[in-house]
């Protein structure tokens, strides 16, 4: 049975003021060369809700919510919180839990699927705070797997996608939900190089790497799961697509694509009469949810005549909180693979990174825990 001292739930942190919006995305943006002008276009996002980003609050709660779970189950591990971006910083929370004699820790990062920023960006970041506190030697830090594919975190999104048919239902009677309503799941556009690098090279997963390919099993369980609102014997046949949000990098840099709003647009065409929008690619309602999705995209659906229903992240939901201490609870127990749930073929993920997983090809491999070198 695996030892651990602590769960270290790793968040991407996010201001809590209008002094803090500038200061937080030149940490996020550090090294990139990114124009003031950009960020201050960015920054606009944020300060329309005071400055503050929900995603601090929202890792508050869930850390209190998996303590509970945690107590509840019998298991004696307190969970300490720290982020990538913004205070309370890993580099802190590491040499706090350190002076605590917490040197074992088993890490949550805060990102379902495998790429270079949800899963070896954190990593990395691990192993920068584990140099910078001179404690390589001391701490020791794993991770547990990607969970795209975790009934805990896929189950929410079923009952969220199941509800938002209902509610269309209810506000367009008569809507044909096959030819008529179009599911889009979306997830956080990243560069398709970074795209491609994702995930091990030796799964072979070609253009979009494992990044696109987990969302995409992921989308197909969830529509395989559902059935005709009407007639629950009946499956459901609407259509949908992946789409991507919240694109960042200059023009001339592919990235994955379509864009949400270009999907939207182009859907009138077509008779789609409502949407349902999925945020596939995210654990809770945090600034990017609430601006790409809350915002922009149910001004561009209203402007096409379309009705828009947007389904809830997993949030602090029961499924999402018992499913993340099921993850640690297999990490204590060591168990194996074949005993490990997972909702598609790709899945269960590994524990531990594979050799070359999800290369930052601008960036390089920087030293990085929780996988295999590089």
């Amino acid at each position: 049975m695996a030892q651990y001292d602590a769960v270290l739930l790793a968040g991407f942190g996010g201001p809590e003021g209008q002094d803090d919006v500038i200061p937080f995305l030149r940490n996020v943006t550090g090294g990139r060369g990114i124009p003031e002008e950009r960020l201050e276009e960015v920054a606009t996002h944020y300060r329309h809700f005071g400055g503050i980003s929900p995603i601090n609050d929202q890792n508050r709660v869930l850390k209190a919510a998996l303590q509970v779970e945690l107590t509840r189950r019998g298991i004696d591990l307190p969970v300490i919180w720290g982020n990538r971006n913004w205070a309370p910083y890993l580099k802190d929370t590491i040499s706090n839990a350190h002076d605590a004699g917490q040197n074992r820790l088993l890490a949550i990062a805060t990102s379902a699927y495998s790429s270079y920023s949800g899963c070896r960006q954190y990593r990395e970041d691990f192993a920068a705070a584990l140099t910078a506190n001179g404690l390589n030697d001391t701490v020791h830090i794993d991770k547990i797997r990607q969970f795209f594919d975790h009934p805990g975190f896929v189950t929410p999104f079923i009952t969220g996608v199941t509800k938002g048919l209902h509610d269309v239902q209810q506000a367009i009677p008569g809507i044909d939900m096959d030819t008529e309503v179009e599911i889009l799941f979306s997830t956080h556009s990243i560069p398709m190089t970074d795209a491609n690098k994702s995930g091990p090279a030796e799964r072979g997963f070609g253009e979009g790497g494992a990044y696109e390919a987990q969302h995409r099993a992921v989308a197909q369980v969830i529509m395989d799961s559902l059935v005709e609102p009407s007639d629950t014997e009946a499956p459901l046949k609407t259509q949908w697509q992946l789409v991507y949000q919240s694109r960042s990098g200059p023009p001339s840099m592919p990235w994955l694509e379509p864009d949400i709003n270009d999907a939207i647009a182009l859907l009138p065409a077509r008779g789609i009469r409502a949407v349902i929008i999925v945020p596939l690619g995210f654990v809770s309602d945090h600034m990017e949810v609430m601006w790409d999705l809350d915002n922009e995209a149910m001004e561009t659906s209203e402007k096409f005549g379309i009705k828009a229903v947007r389904v809830p992240t997993p949030g602090v939901s029961p499924d999402f909180v018992s499913g993340l201490v099921d993850l640690i609870e297999e990490r204590l127990n060591d168990t194996p693979a074949s005993d490990r749930p997972a909702k598609t073929t790709l899945g269960p993920w590994y524990d531990v990174c594979r050799p070359g997983c999800c290369e930052n090809v601008r960036l390089g491999f920087k030293p990085a825990v929780a996988g295999m070198a590089p």
